[in-house]
Parts: structure tokens; C-alpha cells; sequence
């Protein structure tokens, strides 16, 4: 059994408890001793961040082999075009190599909460949504993604990590779930199999005890 918090991390806040240059962090927003977070947020990132106390189960949702799939919203600038969404859907190539396909789709805007700051409408008049759903975790991936393809990204919120989802969670907030997932120290079928293989050999290989006759 293990306990896992959802929280949703604000816009200028790090994914970290503590901070040198007094910059906002967790520990502003949760008080709960004991926990990390599972991978991290980009400072200027918003949405899910998933912290625990138990190290086996950080490692299952924030080690690239899990490749644990990550839904993203983005604010971009421009109206993005269908070519756009093609070239993400299809992969695009950064400097540290190519991305893998990723699913992108337009979104309607209107049930997203605004954000303080807000993005400045003189600088940027003209801005779209989409999400991006990926199961990679390069280093400020998305927004390079989108940049690639012509359409930097303005504001980016994380809205799920696997199963897991913000469901609305106002920033700052954050709610504990309970996890009775299997540990790895479960046999697997084929070693049971074996051993029971093993038991009944030695169950043969015993000498039977024969019952007296009464006197």
C-alpha cells in the first residue's frame, strides 16, 4: 500500500521544497513530511505534479522506461494550422534527436481557468490551443516541440500523468489517493509453477508412513 499526493504546482513555483533565491516552492503549497516529487514541472510550467513517500513507486511513474503517458494543454502563439499538428503527430526532430509521435488536437479554451499573470493580449493577439499527449520526458519538450513547428508555446499546463489527472484541482490544491498496486516480490506463474513441480517431487521422493494394525 502506498500513498500518493496530486497536486497542482502554479505558474513560478518550483518542483522543489527548498530554494536559495526565496523563489516559491512546494512548501509553500503542501506541508506533508517525507515526500518527493516524481519527476519535476518547469518553473514556469503549471498543472499535475505527483509526489510520495515510497521510492519503489516514484521510480515506476517517472523513469523513462515506464514511459509513463503525459497530457499536456498549451496556449501557443498564432491560430495553429493543421500542418503543424501533422508534423507533431508524425514526430519532429530537435538537437538531442527525434520526438516520438505524439497525439495533438485542437481544444476549445473556454473551460480553462485564466492565469495571473495573464497572457499580455497587446504583445500576443492572436493565440491557439491544443493538446499534446507524449510518453517521453526531455527537458522543456513540449515547448520546443511546438517552437519547431512554428507555434511557440505562451502557457503549458500539465493535465495528466497516466491515470492520473488534476480533476479539477485550483493551483495550489492537492488531494491523497491510496495505491494497493502489486510489489515486484510477487512470484511470477512460471517460477510458481516450477516450485510446485519441485514440492511434488519431494512429496514423491518421501517415505510413506504405514498405519499400525491394532493389537
Amino acid at each position: 500500500m502506498s500513498t500518493l499526493y496530486l497536486l497542482h504546482k502554479p505558474y513560478r513555483m518550483l518542483s522543489q521544497f527548498t530554494d536559495k533565491q526565496a523563489r516559491a516552492t512546494l512548501a509553500d503549497v503542501i506541508a506533508v513530511p517525507g515526500v518527493y516529487a516524481a519527476g519535476r514541472l518547469d518553473y514556469d510550467s503549471e498543472g499535475l505534479l505527483l509526489l510520495s513517500d515510497d521510492g519503489e513507486l516514484i521510480h515506476r511513474i517517472s523513469h523513462p522506461s515506464h514511459k509513463q503517458p503525459k497530457i499536456y494543454w498549451a496556449q501557443v502563439e498564432g491560430d495553429i494550422n493543421d500542418a503543424a499538428l501533422k508534423a507533431l503527430r508524425q514526430g519532429v526532430t530537435l538537437k538531442d534527436g527525434p520526438t516520438q509521435p505524439a497525439k495533438a488536437r485542437r481544444i476549445d479554451p473556454s473551460t480553462i481557468a485564466p492565469r495571473q499573470p495573464a497572457i499580455d493580449p497587446k504583445r500576443h493577439p492572436s493565440t491557439s490551443w491544443l493538446e499534446l499527449t507524449i510518453s517521453e520526458g526531455r527537458n522543456r519538450q513540449v515547448r520546443r516541440m511546438t517552437a519547431h513547428v512554428g507555434f511557440p508555446t505562451l502557457r503549458l499546463i500539465r493535465v495528466a500523468i497516466g491515470p492520473w489527472r488534476l480533476d479539477g484541482l485550483a493551483p495550489g490544491e492537492w488531494r491523497k489517493e491510496t495505491l494497493h498496486a502489486p510489489r515486484a516480490a510477487n512470484t511470477p506463474p512460471r517460477q510458481r509453477k516450477t516450485q510446485r513441480t519441485a514440492q511434488q517431487k519431494d512429496q514423491r521422493a518421501r517415505p510413506t508412513s504405514k498405519r499400525r494394525k491394532p493389537s
